[in-house]
């Protein structure tokens, strides 16, 4: 009897690895309304990475890790992206399913590790929500109400940690992304397309006034060698780039949204590559002419491009960036809102979390709980905890997901089950390896905090999983999705 129920406990634990089939997972999305486009998409992908992470990230880390070669770090950021946005784009060629890493992971390496990455993406897209609210509540707080002669009390422009009740403005702004959402696709993606051919067209006008006033001896050193640590002298600059990833997180909710795609096939690599290309031109742009005005040793603060504007005597162009902060770090909300909600249907439509998380609203045609249940968590990390918290945990879901994605390639070419008639990535298979073992390069440069907080929030999602996912998963009760 002893040895019959060793038997049955393995057997149970095999079933963690069981695969999913993909076409039940094609069947469940089978309700969702196919209506982007690859322009669509770039839109939304621009909406994602041109936001909090240009116009706050460049100072913060051209003073702490790298100095003017923090163009750099987005140089390779962007390449090491472009490289992973291939393998997530083969992805969603083969598998043009909502969820992104996470259906991706559960069809190739089995359910418990695509848990593991879903988990650790809703952390990722929750935190990337809730630190652009409170990045655009700094801005509108700062620029926009004190312009006005309004004053909000200290106890609603911050959470308790900084001694306050709740940042008001960081809550009331994620409620109006949501309602945007909650209205459907088109009226999300017309509001997006507006916003970002206006953020981009402010990008490229403090680019073009900031030229006149480069010095040159800013430059000088290029990469100090204050930041010259471990591994080779390079370890400041790789710290710089694994933090700039979170520069680069919206095209993985692009894949998020590959079930909503017109001809995945080629729309959703159009999208990935087509946002890497325009966000690393005008990231490295803005960062050489960010450091090229100001000594990097001045520019760690919340709004480097307003200040260096500031410094040079060009006071009257702070309102202009600050209008291209709020859009841009508006728009970005609107991406990541988007995705966070279609990774939470997903597990809800899996069976690993309850049920109501994978319905669908009959009329909008949108997980509309889903929706509902992203924003109140998004709004409550916004109201309640500092922007530099939300920050340091986002890299390390990213990356997990990253390494996971790009060496799946392997598996995916052979599996016969799932052919794929469009997109597929170069090279192979060096080229999925390379992005593979680069992704995890950068994990472990990433600060031992943020891996220590990311490793315990792993922890909770696995016994979620064993506590509820395993006994509720359709998957293990054989029953069909959606």
């Amino acid at each position: 009897m002893y040895n019959s129920l060793n038997i049955k406990r393995v057997r149970h634990m095999r079933n963690i690895f069981k695969k999913v089939p993909v076409a039940n997972c094609l069947q469940a999305d089978s309700r969702l309304v196919r209506s982007l486009h690859a322009k669509d998409l770039v839109a939304l992908g621009i909406g994602a990475v041109i936001g909090t992470g240009i116009f706050i990230l460049p100072g913060h880390e051209a003073a702490l890790h790298a100095g003017p070669a923090v163009a750099v770090a987005f140089l390779l950021a962007a390449i090491v992206s472009g490289i992973v946005g291939m393998a997530y784009a083969e992805f969603s060629s083969a598998m043009p399913v909502a969820g992104s890493a996470y259906s991706f992971g559960s069809v190739i390496y089995g359910e418990v590790v695509g848990w593991v990455l879903g988990w650790a993406l809703l952390l990722e897209y929750f935190l990337a929500v809730s630190a652009e609210a409170t990045g655009f509540a700094s801005y509108f707080n700062d620029n926009i109400l004190e312009a006005i002669g309004l004053h909000l009390p200290k106890a609603l422009q911050a959470g308790p940690m900084e001694g306050g009740i709740v940042n008001l403005s960081a809550v009331l702004i994620v409620l109006i992304v949501a309602f945007i959402l909650y209205q459907g696709s088109n009226l999300s993606k017309r509001v997006e397309d507006i916003m970002v051919i206006l953020k981009v067209a402010i990008i490229i006008i403090f680019v073009v006034v900031g030229l006149v006033y480069i010095k040159t001896e800013n430059y000088v050193p290029f990469y100090p060698k204050e930041f010259h640590t471990a591994p080779a002298g390079f370890g400041g600059i790789s710290t710089a780039t694994a933090t700039v990833f979170f520069a680069f997180i919206g095209f993985d909710a692009l894949a998020s949204n590959s079930a909503e795609t017109v001809n995945p096939g080629k729309n959703v690599v159009k999208g990935i590559l087509g946002t890497v290309l325009v966000a690393v031109v005008l990231y490295v742009s803005f960062s050489l002419v960010l450091t090229g005005m100001v000594n990097y040793k001045l520019l760690n603060v919340d709004d480097p491009a307003a200040y260096a504007l500031k410094l040079v005597g060009l006071n009257s162009w702070n309102k202009l960036i600050t209008l291209g902060a709020l859009i841009g770090i508006f728009t970005a909300m609107i991406t990541m809102l988007l995705g966070g909600s279609r990774l939470l249907y997903a597990l809800g439509r899996d069976g690993l979390l309850p049920k109501t998380m994978g319905q669908v609203d009959a009329k909008k045609m949108i997980p509309d709980h889903a929706v509902i249940v992203s924003t109140i968590v998004a709004a409550i990390f916004a109201g309640l905890i500092p922007l530099m918290q939300l920050a340091s945990l986002i890299n390390a879901g990213t990356l997990l997901a990253f390494a996971l994605i790009s060496f799946g390639v392997i598996p995916l070419r052979h599996r016969k089950d799932i052919p794929n008639h469009g997109f597929k990535m170069p090279l192979y298979p060096c080229l999925p390896i390379l992005a593979g073992l680069l992704s995890v390069y950068f994990i472990i440069m990433l600060p031992k905090e943020t891996k220590i907080m990311v490793s315990l929030w792993i922890v909770v999602g696995l016994v979620i999983y064993f506590t509820f996912g395993l006994k509720h998963s359709k998957l293990q009760n054989g029953e069909k999705k959606g």
